[in-house]
C-alpha cells in the first residue's frame, strides 16, 4: 500500500525546549492510525506540524498521491474541544458547510452538490433537526459531531482527529467508531487520544508519542509495551461497549 505522508528525523520545540525529536513515521493510504501517550508528551505538536501550523526545527515532512511525491494532500482536521470559539455566531449548517470553502472559488456561491454533501453529514452525525442552531448553544456532544461533520465533508485524503472523544456521550461514541470505520474504507484516518483503550480497540496501527515516537504496526500491543512508553503502570477497564485504558495511582521520582 503506498505511503501519503511520510515524516523524516522530525525535531520541534517551544521556547528553547525540546517537544519532539528524532520522529520518524510514515503514514499510509487506508490507514487508521492512533497516536497515544501521555499528556505534554508531544502530540498535538506532532499534529500541527503535519497540518503546517508549525514549522519543524529540523527533519522534514513529505507528502505523496498515488505514490508520486506532491506538495501536499487534502486533510480534514478535527481539533481539540477547548480550541473553538463557542461564542462565535455561527449554526451548525454553516460551520459544516465551512468545510467546504476550498472546493469553491471566493466568488461563487455554493453548489447544490455542496448543499447536499452538508445534508448527508448532518444525517450521518445525528444532528437532524439543530441545523440552524447556533453553536453557543450546543451540548458540548453537539459541537464535536458538528466539528467532525465539517472534517469530513469534503471529503479529504486524511482526516486527522485531536481526542475527538472529549464531550461526546456514550451512546454516541460506539456511533462514531462505527462512522469513522466506514471513512476509513476510503482514506487515511489519524487519531490521538489520551484514551488509550479505545484507540487500541479501533485502529489499525498505533504510535506512542513521548517526545520520541515508538511505532507498532498493529493494535495488540502489551500492557508492559504501553507502561514502558508512558513510563507510568496503565490499567484495562472495561464499561459498556468499548474498554478504555487509565493510568493508575502512581508517583514519579524526581530527576535530577
Amino acid at each position: 500500500m503506498n505511503k501519503i505522508i511520510e515524516i523524516g528525523h522530525l525535531s520541534a520545540g517551544y521556547d528553547r525546549k525540546t517537544v519532539l525529536r528524532d520522529i520518524n513515521l510514515n503514514v499510509y493510504e487506508q490507514d487508521f492510525l492512533g497516536i497515544i501517550g501521555p499528556n505534554g508528551g508531544g502530540k498535538t505538536t506532532l499534529i500541527k506540524l503535519i497540518l503546517g501550523l508549525l514549522k519543524p526545527d529540523s527533519g522534514e515532512i513529505r507528502f505523496f498521491r498515488d505514490g508520486k511525491s506532491v506538495d501536499g494532500i487534502s486533510m480534514g482536521y478535527l481539533p481539540q474541544y477547548n480550541a473553538i470559539d463557542k461564542k462565535f455566531p455561527i449554526s451548525v449548517y454553516d460551520v459544516i458547510l465551512s468545510g467546504l470553502s476550498s472546493k469553491k472559488s471566493l466568488i461563487k456561491r455554493f453548489s447544490d452538490e455542496h448543499h447536499a454533501q452538508v445534508a448527508d453529514v448532518i444525517s450521518r452525525m445525528g444532528l437532524l433537526g439543530l441545523e440552524k442552531k447556533a453553536i453557543g448553544k450546543l451540548s458540548g456532544g453537539q459541537l464535536q459531531r458538528t466539528l467532525l461533520g465539517r472534517a469530513i465533508v469534503s471529503n479529504p485524503e486524511v482526516v486527522i482527529l485531536d481526542e475527538p472523544n472529549t464531550y461526546i456521550d456514550q451512546r454516541f461514541e460506539s456511533r462514531l467508531y462505527e462512522i469513522l470505520s466506514e471513512i476509513n474504507k476510503e482514506r487515511a484516518i489519524i487519531l490521538v487520544s489520551h484514551d488509550i483503550g479505545t484507540v487500541i480497540s479501533n485502529v489499525k496501527t498505533i504510535a506512542c508519542v513521548n517526545e520520541t515516537l515508538d511505532y507498532h504496526p498493529d493494535s495488540e500491543v502489551s500492557t508492559e509495551w504501553l507502561e514502558e512508553k508512558f513510563e507510568c503502570p496503565i490499567e484495562l477497564l472495561g464499561h459498556g461497549e468499548l474498554p478504555h485504558r487509565i493510568i493508575k495511582n502512581h508517583h514519579h521520582e524526581d530527576k535530577k
